[in-house]
């Protein structure tokens, strides 16, 4: 997930309110063919975010600022002060400069924003949600997943904290090597069994699909049969994607009865 913005990075002062925080690079995996994970250990203590949100990415000597959606959750912040960022190859100068140049212990600056968020209080009444992501943009419904795995933990744990409902997860891609984090949102399904479920979806798959993930993938897109079962009052729908696919599941949403005010979505580009 993408925003494009331009600004210097040196000899600007921001008179932006919010945290920037300089962070270094502590890991770096391939998540897939053309999406590299970066892990970054957090300078800054003052620096949150929700689960859900962005940051605006500083590299030194870089000009253009991107802007990459979180993938992990706020507690692994909280525990081990570092972020996680999937970022898909392309020329635009921050995503090259990640998947040419970033190494171990590279140093970036990082500014959260967005309002494409799940963040409930211990005294708020309990929602499901249906989560929908199309190619990159599991992104920041990943890191509300993992939001939402922590919320269940808390909650088994102590007794007390917010009543998370049912979460149903429907992601989208290509094919199943361009699903990312397949293995973590099945670990999340075998640890919260009935509280958190996944459909993956594959539109042009040519290979076989491993044993793994065949109970949990169709063949298709998401459809307007897939949805209908979970509209319910409870139930808040978190979309993101390219926008093609947010408004033809907007309308396809609002001609089921979903409430305009119950669905969120992000686009990206």
């Amino acid at each position: 997930l993408y925003r494009y913005i331009t600004c210097e990075v040196i000899g600007v002062s921001y008179t932006d309110s919010r945290v920037i925080s300089q962070a270094k690079v502590c890991g770096i995996t391939n998540e897939s063919e053309t999406v590299k994970r970066l892990r970054l250990a957090i300078t800054n203590k003052d620096f949150t975010f929700k689960a859900g949100q962005w940051v605006d990415f500083f590299i030194p000597g870089i000009s253009v600022v991107g802007g990459f959606s979180i993938c992990s959750s706020p507690g692994l912040l909280e525990q081990e002060g570092v972020l996680e960022l999937a970022v898909k190859y392309t020329v635009h100068p921050p995503a090259h400069w990640i998947h040419t140049e970033c190494a171990l212990d590279s140093e970036v600056a990082l500014r959260v924003g967005g309002d494409f968020f799940f963040d409930p209080q211990p005294g708020d009444s309990p929602v499901k949600l249906v989560l929908i992501a199309g190619g990159v943009g599991i992104n920041p419904l990943f890191s509300i997943l993992l939001h939402i795995a922590d919320l269940h933990g808390y909650q088994e744990g102590k007794g007390n904290g917010y009543k998370m409902g049912t979460v149903k997860l429907y992601y989208s891609a290509k094919n199943t090597r361009e699903l990312l984090f397949k293995k973590n949102i099945l670990g999340l399904m075998n640890a919260f069994p009935g509280k958190i479920t996944c459909h993956f979806h594959v539109t042009q798959q040519s290979s076989q699909i491993c044993e793994e993930l065949q109970p949990h993938v169709t063949e298709g897109r998401i459809s307007e049969k897939d949805l209908q079962e979970h509209v319910s009052k409870d139930t808040l729908w978190y979309i993101c994607g390219p926008p093609p696919m947010i408004e033809s599941l907007s309308k396809l949403l609002s001609n089921i009865g979903v409430p305009r005010n119950c669905v969120f979505f992000e686009k990206w580009w």
